[in-house]
């Protein structure tokens, strides 16, 4: 066996290549829509800067309240059966947003209501992945099943925007959403094409069914520590930096185009973290996932440092890969060492813990930033998140975790 195809044999499932076919379509899909609904507001009677913002943020909101919602209905009803409702919600309404758009009839809280509808469909589909994947493949496996999976996003975040801009240029904004609802669709026949797990009832009600999760998570030092220690770095470092980003982009780096090329240097290195992560399995893998959230500080430190661009770039770079490799393993010692009957649930905490602080952050960090300076508050998110990596890795559950293999799903090859 070559190391290419050694690296590689996750490919093998034959259901492994069909879901990941349909979540990268669906990534490239979502990657293009914001282009596209951002520039459909734009053009609508009272839309502008603030509408868009409006637009986001009840997205954002839909997503953060279904959660929950979503990781009971996995855990009840079975992962594949929920991502496909949500994949059909999803559809549905990029489909009605593109046919708004294109006979131009559409008014901007018809799309605010569909942002919503689209956030509600987020928020279902999101728990799921953590309970699906371990059906798909061997649980040796999982950390380069969630690489393979985490290259998708940078991708498709490189592609969407730019296919985005080229489609809206050449047709309008409603074409470039009929193409996302289509990648939605594509997504729900690929899981179609999956098998339905039989799921045992629990008999509980739903404030039952949450409670349970809430204790099979909170149980878990290692996880809700390590949710935290997201949840605190999109808050602290993170936030800040999108924001202030762009800001210290256009003073002093180069404007737009140097913060995209900041950004798309990320993508290329959580791409490059991907590759280097398949085929390894590495025996403490939270530990190393933890580690690896250190390189998140790079490309902060370097704008709080005002180093010139090219200096920014590189550690984007090196940013990219840590975080490609944080979130593939972590993604894999959750899907291993968790009960395949609570995943949806613990998953759905997991991901509310992660980022239900970053829209507090992204509103916290120009008032912040205008009272500290731009550079200070960035300089205290890279010593945050410095000093946060060493502790969590204090932490003994934490350094020394070792996910056992579970064999609770058969996984099928062909």
């Amino acid at each position: 066996m070559t190391l290419g195809t050694h690296r590689l044999r996750v490919l093998r499932h034959a259901r492994f290549r069909r879901f990941l076919l349909g979540q990268t379509t669906s990534l490239l899909g979502s990657g293009m829509n914001t282009i596209a609904t951002t520039f459909a507001v734009l053009r609508l009677p009272g839309g502008g800067v603030d509408a868009v913002g409006g637009v986001m943020a009840a997205r954002i909101l839909a997503v953060l309240v279904v959660l929950l919602l979503g990781g009971v209905f996995t855990d009840r009803f079975g992962a594949r059966t929920v991502m496909l409702a949500a994949d059909a919600l999803r559809f549905g309404s990029q489909a009605v947003l593109a046919l708004l758009l294109l006979t131009g009839s559409a008014r901007l809280w018809e799309v605010v209501v569909l942002a919503v509808l689209l956030g509600m469909g987020e928020g279902g589909f999101m728990p799921g992945l953590s309970a699906l994947v371990p059906g798909l493949v061997p649980a040796e496996e999982l950390a380069s099943a969630n690489a393979l999976l985490g290259m998708a996003r940078p991708v498709a975040s490189i592609l969407g925007p730019g296919l985005a801009g080229l489609l809206v240029a050449a047709f309008d904004p409603g074409t470039v959403v009929a193409v996302d609802a289509v990648s939605y669709g594509v997504s729900a026949v690929a899981l179609a094409g999956l098998p339905a797990a039989r799921v045992p009832g629990s008999g509980r009600g739903l404030l039952s069914e949450l409670g349970h999760g809430w204790r099979e998570f909170t149980s878990r030092t290692w996880l809700w520590v390590t949710t935290l220690h997201i949840g605190l770095f999109n808050f602290l470092l993170w936030a800040p930096f999108l924001v202030l980003g762009p800001f210290i982009a256009e003073q002093r780096l180069g404007g737009a185009r140097a913060w995209g090329l900041v950004l798309a240097s990320e993508g290329v290195g959580a791409i490059l973290g991907g590759l280097l992560l398949l085929g390894r399995n590495p025996r403490r893998g939270l530990a190393w996932s933890v580690g690896a959230s250190v390189g998140w500080a790079a490309p902060v430190a370097a704008l709080a440092m005002r180093l010139p661009l090219a200096w920014v770039v590189v550690a984007a770079f090196g940013a990219g890969i840590g975080a490609a490799v944080c979130t593939a393993l972590a993604a894999a010692v959750i899907q291993r060492d968790v009960p395949a009957e609570v995943r949806g649930r613990i998953g759905a905490f997991d991901s509310l813990g992660a980022f239900a602080l970053g829209p507090l952050g992204l509103a916290l960090a120009g008032p912040v930033s205008g009272v500290v300076g731009a550079e200070r508050l960035l300089g205290f998110g890279v010593l945050w998140q410095v000093t946060a990596v060493g502790v969590v890795l204090a932490v003994p559950s934490v350094r020394r975790h070792e996910a056992a293999p579970s064999a609770d799903e058969p996984v099928a090859v062909h």
